[in-house]
């Protein structure tokens, strides 16, 4: 997730045009400088604004505020450096400095960070608990035989449900197989399309279920334990014939919170793009990032308007 993010906000920035600056009112002198922002008393002058900007845009300022409140909290390690090593390796061809990407990339992480931190830490008690209440069963171990259909990318779409059909078939006859009491295990080791899992019987070992994709998940949660599907389950990898061994008991919710906290900030964020720049709105102006100079703070509005409204339409398409 948080490579995506870092992608997802660097390309939202890269495509907001720039807001050029102008002169505006004269901001308060403090020590022969002119000071433009102050954040919990600590200032950025307008010399180091506009030393930094003169010929770019709001966003450099925006950049220089969330330097000084995500760099301290969030100091750059081996996570963050492998994070930014893969997104460099995919778009550096676009930079001619890779110091600069690099700086660019290490401060979208540390926003990153700082977003899902907020977002974990303004959950509510009763979301937690809806989601512990609607989701989190014990943990389940099963067994599973994938029929893949055999069919290639190129394929048109007569090819594609004639494969699928097939695979259909195939999964049906195995189903009948189990039925005259064959070995499930042997089965999946005779025909199943998971290489990851054939040799093995087909064995998953333990799970939750919201690991799986949906329609697998939906069908174990209703099996009994020793029992296996009537019919074939359809997923986007093909068709799956699975058998529940066992499930365990639920674990309390002290034990889960934080993996509930962490997906429903993914949940959260992958729903709407423009939760991202909302929140570090939020940030900001709940560490008193206070404007002397209201022509920039109308510049920092309509550069945030833009960034929201660009990843609004992002989620939409």
């Amino acid at each position: 997730m948080k490579n995506k993010k870092i992608i997802l906000g660097l390309t939202t920035l890269i495509a907001i045009t720039s807001i050029a600056t102008g002169c505006g009112q004269k901001a308060e002198l403090k020590d022969g400088a002119e000071v433009a922002v102050s954040i919990n008393g600590e200032k950025i002058t307008a010399t180091e604004y506009y030393n930094e900007i003169k010929k770019s845009s709001i966003s450099q300022l925006v950049d220089m505020i969330d330097h000084k409140l995500f760099d301290e909290k969030y100091p750059s390690d081996e996570e963050e450096t492998e994070a930014i090593d893969q997104q460099i390796s995919q778009i550096k061809s676009s930079y001619q400095n890779e110091d600069e990407l690099r700086e660019m990339l290490s401060l979208e992480y540390k926003r990153n960070e700082a977003v899902n931190d907020y977002i974990k830490e303004n959950l509510t008690d009763k979301e937690i608990e809806d989601y512990y209440n609607q989701n989190i069963i014990g943990d389940i171990k099963a067994k599973h035989i994938l029929i893949a259909p055999d069919v290639s990318d190129d394929a048109t779409d007569e090819e594609k449900t004639e494969a699928e059909e097939k695979a259909l078939k195939k999964a049906q006859n195995i189903i009948k197989k189990l039925e005259d009491g064959q070995d499930f295990e042997e089965l999946a080791k005779k025909y199943s399309d998971d290489e990851a899992t054939a040799e093995s019987g087909g064995e998953l070992g333990y799970f939750q279920a919201d690991e799986m994709v949906e329609e697998f998940a939906d069908a174990v949660k209703e099996l009994e334990n020793g029992e296996y599907t009537k019919e074939p389950i359809k997923t986007k990898f093909g068709y799956h014939i699975i058998l529940k061994e066992n499930q365990k008991e639920k674990a309390e919710l002290e034990e889960v919170e934080d993996d509930i906290k962490e997906t429903l900030t993914e949940n959260k964020l992958t729903e709407d793009s423009s939760l991202h720049y909302q929140k570090l709105i939020d940030i900001r102006e709940e560490n008193k990032i206070t404007w002397k100079d209201d022509e920039l703070k109308e510049q920092y509005e309509k550069y945030m308007d833009q960034l929201i409204e660009t990843a609004k339409s992002t989620t939409a398409s």
